[in-house]
């Protein structure tokens, strides 16, 4: 249990169900000053309490560190923009957690993703297309699945809360929490240099003009229009690429600007939720990023491990270090690591 809304109204409906349900907490973070994973953890005690089930907080500080802050820099390093909580998802939920689970006697785990499991375990969206995580937990293992509810992938997020006020849960009108877990409400920049240091540079039109100076590029991701400090008459400036190797960060005027679209990408590090597609080309729907509509696009086998995705209408922003996840209608098949466009 998060101390969210959702893992709140999972254990609810489990215990309606007639499950025996215990509460299980994870800190994944040493925070300095106050706290947030130990409000986290209270709002949990408060639900359990409610609810008349035992709780227990168990800690995977190091296992994170290890397993996926690591992991963090090290793509930041590289110039890429990484996706800590797939990896999270991955190496700590539906690993770490998942053993202790069971090493506590539990039969299954039960979490508060928006996602559904068919009848072979497979991996479909949840169905509010608002709230579905299936995007997150792509890289996940299958085995795991097999071990895993999830109570509340078949509703509305509305249908959620109601559920949380008519149990008169105390996470009821708790917000949802947004973000990347380590870095919570500080700003990113600081955060991230303290561990990779600053190392301004140009930014540079693709003509080669010099229009300002940046904090280094690892600080940029593509797409972004914010926090750089660019002004001057015209359309807002965006980051359309990087040469990490010389440091340079790419920008041009305009949110429609040509460089912003691509219509391909390369990606590694494949996983399969599904079986993986072997008659290719193979037709399928993809997305880039969490939230975004399905795109229909083609599968193609390049040489070693790596997959050209070719999409029907170029993609703005495609974003090295992302996820790119495909699907088959509801059903997840899995995705990749976004090399290059």
């Amino acid at each position: 249990m998060s101390g969210g809304v959702d893992s709140s109204v999972s254990a609810a409906l489990l215990q309606e169900q007639g499950h025996r349900v215990i509460g299980l907490f994870m800190k994944n973070w040493e925070e300095e000053g106050p706290c947030p994973s130990a409000r986290e953890y209270e709002d949990v005690a408060r639900t359990c309490d409610l609810l008349q089930i035992p709780h227990y907080s168990v800690n995977f500080v190091q296992e994170y560190k290890d397993r996926v802050f690591a992991s963090f820099i090290k793509d930041l390093k590289a110039g890429l923009t990484p996706n800590p909580d797939i990896l999270c998802n991955r190496e700590i939920k539906f690993d770490v957690f998942l053993a202790k689970a069971m090493a506590l006697g539990a039969d299954r785990m039960a979490t508060g993703h928006y996602c559904r499991l068919d009848a072979e375990q497979r991996l479909l969206k949840g169905l509010d297309p608002d709230k579905d995580q299936s995007y997150f937990l792509h890289a996940v293992k299958q085995e795991a699945f097999r071990k895993v509810l999830f109570p509340v992938g078949h509703l509305l997020k509305t249908e959620v809360r109601a559920l949380a006020r008519k149990c008169n849960l105390p996470t009821s009108e708790k917000k949802d929490s947004t973000g990347i877990c380590f870095i919570g409400k500080r700003d990113f920049k600081p955060f991230v240099s303290q561990y990779l240091g600053y190392q301004p540079g140009d930014f540079q039109t693709l003509s080669g003009e010099v229009v300002g100076r940046h904090d280094g590029a690892a600080f940029y991701t593509i797409g972004q229009r914010r926090g750089m400090g660019l002004g001057g008459e015209g359309d807002a400036w965006y980051v359309v690429g990087k040469d990490f190797a010389r440091n340079v960060v790419f920008v041009e005027r305009g949110a429609d600007h040509p460089a912003l679209f691509a219509p391909s990408l390369i990606a590694s590090q494949l996983t399969w939720v599904a079986e993986p597609p072997t008659d290719l080309p193979y037709r399928c729907t993809a997305k880039i990023r969490y939230r975004q509509s399905d795109q229909p696009c083609t599968l193609q086998w390049m040489d070693g491990c790596q997959l050209k995705v070719l999409f029907d209408t170029p993609q703005r922003a495609v974003t090295p270090g992302q996820s790119v996840v495909f699907y088959a209608g509801d059903l997840c098949l899995g995705g990749g690591v976004i090399d290059n466009q």
